[in-house]
């Protein structure tokens, strides 16, 4: 019986090669016509451990967490220590005999003797492909695809190990077929045409789009996947990108860049972003552009390394010392990722402001199917001017922008202090002027463009559910569960500045709920500071885990009951 969707959880130690099986089996569902959707959980270990990551198979897009387990792929001895509340009679549990019966579980059980199979292709290590197999035939995906995506992943390696794994995926379907087991979920042909990708690449994706030509980092998860995607297409895309020292020496190069020229970006995590914030406020004062990526994670010090939140709102509000305009991106769809990381370049180089973009580990770690973006359709403006002899950098504006210039590009001496300044970016103390310049810095937004909230749902809604980032799919597929035709979901990719239509939207609604993956509701924090409104109910979560669709469910459920 073809059911909507199935949530497969595979649970392993740090090493045994998941992220293989996820990579090779989500671009498999893909090319066979499955939307699917992959959620992970690492602990901070290089080895050992326990790791688990969620691939959800449906027939409509899907892009959220679930509680449920229909099936359970185990890879080690501790593989259901973690799991043991998400396990019902419902569940399969596939994997090594011992590693199964290692926990009392009313689940389903299905015994495969993996090492005894592996051992006669003459590694362990091709457990992860013998899965892959196992998989691939419990949900009748196309067999040829799957070998061509092995060969093409092991042909690197040479002709031996295309071959065991090619055996591996062999003993997987073999198992599967004498299961007696099958999951059937209705196709959609239109998935065969869109794009399997990680949330890391979409960022990455859209920062090439939008002219980003230099990188400036020092690694820090989760937001050293962005660093090492831009640093693979370093010379297909002439992108400079370059590990810094540090976190300051960073920011500071990614401002030279600016000023020298390029478009630039830095990607960081909360304890890094921490120690740039006084290059943020020389942005502000030298109304340099700069992009930073904000991957957050759970602090504060180290926190939670490996775990997700959405905990840096208030960081990236407030950074810097001063005040100066700021634009604040989250995405929370694959599309968001590529457009609004576009976005963020152009609206730098145009208002000549700090832009933030905010992801966090559910979202970059994640991977999930696209339709694909048609990056020739997004403009890409440049607004350098080439200076004359009379060139001002600060030079007074009703709109509060003056012409930005580059170095030996004209006539213009293109001089920027990081002190109050005079038209000319000479050093002053003169009170009029600094009052003058804050008042020209401060209205740079007046004429900026909101990124509209989008609203999911019936637009004559009595309760709006109210959410921002990577909790959108959660978000999105409860209320959709939820079969109340006065609930909609209002989600806001720009966070800040607060969306001119914010308070219309807002006060529409009987009924405000917020959800938010932090502890003090920091976004409803902003929203009642600038507007003065209060959400009736606040549902937060802030453990290190994203929500899932069923708490959400739940949750919203007790409060319309």
């Amino acid at each position: 019986m073809e059911r909507q969707s199935y949530s497969i959880v595979l649970s392993g130690e740090a090493g045994q090669g998941l992220q293989t099986i996820e990579s090779l089996f989500i671009a498999l569902l893909q090319k066979s016509g499955y939307h699917a959707f992959i959620a992970k959980e690492l602990m901070s270990r290089v080895r050992g451990g326990n790791n688990t990551s969620e691939i959800r198979i449906a027939s409509k897009r899907v892009q959220a967490f679930v509680d449920r387990i229909d099936l359970l792929i185990v890879l080690s001895k501790d593989g259901l220590d973690r799991l043991l509340d998400r396990i019902d009679e419902n569940t399969l549990i596939i994997g090594e005999e011992d590693y199964i019966k290692s926990r009392k579980t009313d689940a389903r059980l299905y015994p495969v003797n993996v090492k005894e199979q592996m051992e006669e292709i003459g590694s362990q290590l091709y457990t992860n492909t013998f899965f892959v197999g196992v998989l691939s035939t419990l949900f009748s995906c196309d067999e040829n695809i799957a070998r061509t995506l092995l060969s093409e992943q092991f042909s690197r390696k040479g002709e031996s190990i295309v071959e065991n794994n090619s055996k591996a995926f062999d003993f997987g379907k073999k198992a599967a077929e004498e299961s007696n087991y099958h999951f059937s979920v209705k196709r959609d042909d239109s998935v065969k045409k869109m794009k399997a990708i990680k949330g890391f690449e979409t960022i990455g994706i859209g920062a090439l789009s939008g002219g980003c030509n230099f990188v400036a980092s020092y690694p820090m998860s989760p937001a050293t996947s962005v660093l090492v995607y831009l640093a693979s297409h370093e010379r297909s895309h002439s992108v400079l990108v370059e590990q810094a020292e540090d976190e300051i020496a960073a920011i500071n190069m990614a401002i030279g860049a600016w000023y020298a020229g390029a478009r630039a970006m830095v990607t960081t995590s909360g304890g890094g972003f921490a120690l740039m914030t006084e290059g943020i406020s020389l942005s502000g004062i030298t109304e340099t552009p700069v992009v930073v990526h904000l991957a957050q994670r759970p602090g504060p010090g180290t926190g939670l390394p490996t775990r997700t939140e959405q905990g840096d709102l208030n960081l990236a509000l407030y950074a810097g010392h001063g005040d100066f305009p700021r634009v604040i991106l989250a995405p929370g769809t694959w599309e968001d990722g590529v457009l609004l990381s576009h976005e963020a370049f152009e609206i730098a180089d145009a208002y000549q402001v700090p832009v933030f973009i905010l992801t966090d580990q559910y979202y970059l770690d994640g991977e999930g199917i696209m339709e694909k973006v048609d990056l020739s359709k997004l403009e890409r403006t440049n607004h350098v001017v080439k200076s004359n002899a009379s060139y001002k950098r600060y030079k007074i504006t009703d709109s509060g922008i003056s012409e930005r210039a580059i170095p030996g590009q004209g006539k213009g001496f293109v001089c920027v202090d990081s002190d109050e300044h005079t038209e000319e970016g000479r050093i002053t103390e003169n009170a009029a002027v600094r009052q003058a310049m804050m008042d020209k810095r401060m209205r740079k937004l007046s004429a900026y463009k909101d990124i509209d909230p989008k609203i999911i749902g019936p637009k004559n809604y009595t309760t709006l559910v109210v959410g921002w980032g990577s909790p959108y799919g959660a978000i999105k597929e409860a209320v959709a569960n939820l079969d109340d035709k006065g609930v909609a979901f209002g989600f806001f990719p720009q966070v800040y500045p607060l969306p001119s239509r914010t308070k219309e939207i807002l006060e529409k609604a009987k009924h405000l709920i917020l959800v938010e993956n932090n502890a003090s509701a920091q976004f409803g924090q902003l929203i009642r500071r600038d507007l003065g409104i209060t959400f009736d109910t606040t549902i937060l979560q802030y453990n290190g885990s994203p929500f899932s669709v069923e708490q959400l469910v739940a949750r919203i459920g007790e409060v319309l009951a």
